[in-house]
């Protein structure tokens, strides 16, 4: 690509960048307390704009393209750089603006991934769930005797604190809340990190737990496990699930990089890539965070299975509309 073809395909880019960057930078100036909807906006879309400048300001340099090009280029990667890392004024408005607007954004710009994951994660669990259903002894396939012993144990209906293993009945719930996050987002973060294996790892994952929730959900459908375990899981099942799957599918988008880098280097790609998985982990993490505080102070309740189930049924309508409509703009399609 000369420099002719080079500036004709990204001048757009740079003039859009140049328009969120007077936006933020009169923003800064004014030191507005309740930015409007155009600075929201700008602030949204300028972390991802920002790095494709740098790009292709690197571009630039390492072409050899003239002068006055690499200089406009520097200049706006020098006042994006003055906004990326200014001091923060708001901590929790920027909290507010990644949960309302940037991570559900990210996630739907990267559907066709999330929808690959959810695949490799419900084809095996729903396929399994149906088969250990039918026959309770195919669970000794997956699982040792052992944990198929303690597994039963938690969801029995002489178990006192249901969901939890004899070694931890006596714990408290905010014990268990801590135990959950640490539990809930290493699985999480394994099944992103597996990515980095050309997403070998993250497919394997995806599947591997899709098998064994599948597994578990089938064998203690049957009384009298089923009295119990149905109305735990319910509760935390829409954040913790949905957040797996997100987890994989940022995951994927570290996979895809490597494996098809196009005409750039796969370093290049991934460095380019990884900021928006990463902002899906991250987003990801929040919702493991809420599935483990569920999990911890809800789920074990005494609550009427009735009301677990209608609670479990408004948690998934909320994730599923947050996730379609959170931070949409007017054209969004």
């Amino acid at each position: 690509m000369n420099q002719s073809q080079f500036e004709q395909a990204y001048r757009p880019e740079w003039q859009r960048f140049g328009q969120l960057l007077a936006i933020l930078e009169k923003k800064s100036g004014a030191a507005r307390k309740d930015p409007p909807r155009d600075n929201t906006v700008a602030a949204a879309e300028f972390p991802a704009r920002y790095r494709r400048i740098c790009n292709h300001y690197g571009l630039a340099r390492t072409r050899h393209y003239s002068p006055a090009l690499v200089d406009q280029l520097h200049a706006l990667v020098l006042r994006g750089h003055r906004q990326l890392y200014k001091k923060k004024s708001n901590g929790l408005w920027t909290l507010i603006n990644f949960v309302a607007r940037i991570f559900p954004r990210t996630l739907r710009q990267n559907s066709r991934m999330f929808w690959l994951a959810l695949a490799l994660f419900c084809g095996p669990a729903v396929a399994v769930g149906i088969a250990t259903y039918h026959d309770p002894l195919l669970i000794y396939s997956l699982m040792g005797e052992g944990q198929v012993l303690a597994m039963e144990s938690m969801y029995s209906p002489e178990n006192p604190k249901t969901g939890r293993t004899r070694e931890r009945d006596a714990e408290s719930d905010f014990t268990m809340f801590g135990f959950y996050i640490l539990n809930n987002i290493s699985i999480g973060f394994r099944s992103f990190a597996g990515g980095i294996i050309f997403g070998i790892g993250t497919v394997f994952l995806l599947v591997f737990n899709g098998l064994m929730i599948g597994g578990v959900a089938g064998h203690l459908s049957h009384a009298p496990y089923m009295v119990k375990f149905w109305p735990f899981v319910c509760g935390h099942g829409a954040f913790e699930l949905t957040a797996l799957v997100i987890c994989g599918a940022a995951g994927l988008i570290l996979g895809q990089s490597l494996i098809r880098p196009g005409r750039y280097r796969r370093v290049a790609v991934l460095r380019r890539r990884a900021p928006t998985a990463l902002v899906l982990v991250m987003g990801a993490a929040l919702m493991l965070v809420a599935a483990a505080f569920v999990e911890a102070f809800w789920s074990s309740s005494a609550f009427p299975p009735q009301v677990k189930f209608a609670v479990a049924a408004g948690n998934w309508l909320l994730v599923i509309l947050y996730l379609l409509l959170a931070g949409r703009n007017t054209g969004e399609s």
